[in-house]
């Protein structure tokens, strides 16, 4: 009964860790074609309401958009006037990008418990095994060769099951922390964009340059970038 219930326990383990690893993946991958799109359409249209209307309705980046509109256009008439418009846009954008960045890592204290626990639920299973197996053979008063290499290998087996648990699990774990320190640079270099348009009328990026500072500030108002 103990064994079998190793069993299962690493097969669920298992199980989870493939579904977890795949659902992740595919998750990273439509983040990372969103932040194509965002590039594609999102900064290419006169508004900031328009661009958000440019990408799907599961995007992140939308979220994030959707969330700075709402924080620059509800800030006053409520005790919310105590904040400057700057900081509280500031901070109702960075709450989207922590609740984005949650979503992300959903799903890896899984991946890290099973890499790090499976070696051990194998060997409990091997000395349990073993054990069961001596006193066995030791009832029956027979300790040929052929007699404890079947029990004693069957058990060792289940420390193979183990190792062969926790490797995908740490493999993916590591693999899918930094495949997510990616994505979230890309989705905080958009919420700082995003920040500036809002605020300032222009984006902090490379390509700035001192006429769009000129046309910006000055001559364009926050409801009429939004």
């Amino acid at each position: 009964m103990i064994a079998r219930g190793v069993l299962l326990i690493m097969a669920f383990m298992s199980l989870g860790t493939w579904i977890i690893m795949i659902s992740k993946f595919i998750e990273q991958a439509r983040l990372f074609r969103a932040s194509k799109a965002v590039n594609q359409t999102f900064w290419t249209q006169k508004t900031i309401q328009e661009g958000a209307q440019t990408l799907k309705a599961d995007s992140p980046f939308r979220y994030i958009a959707e969330t700075g509109i709402v924080a620059a256009r509800h800030h006053e008439g409520s005790m919310r006037d105590s904040i400057d418009l700057q900081s509280w846009t500031s901070m109702s954008i960075q709450r989207a990008l922590e609740t984005i960045n949650t979503r992300l890592q959903g799903g890896l204290a899984f991946l890290g418990t099973v890499g790090s626990t499976s070696p051990f639920i194998g060997l409990f299973g091997t000395v349990w095994g073993i054990y069961h197996a001596l006193t066995a053979i030791g009832i029956a008063g027979q300790a040929s060769i052929d007699k404890v290499a079947g029990p004693v290998g069957e058990s060792l087996i289940m420390t193979a099951i183990g190792l062969a648990t926790a490797v995908p699990a740490v493999l993916g774990y590591n693999l899918l922390v930094r495949r997510n320190k990616g994505a979230m640079d890309r989705v905080r270099n958009f919420g700082s964009d995003l920040h500036s348009v809002l605020i300032g009328g222009y984006r902090h990026d490379a390509t700035f340059t001192n006429e769009a500072k000129d046309n910006s500030p000055t001559t364009t108002t926050t409801n009429e970038r939004i």
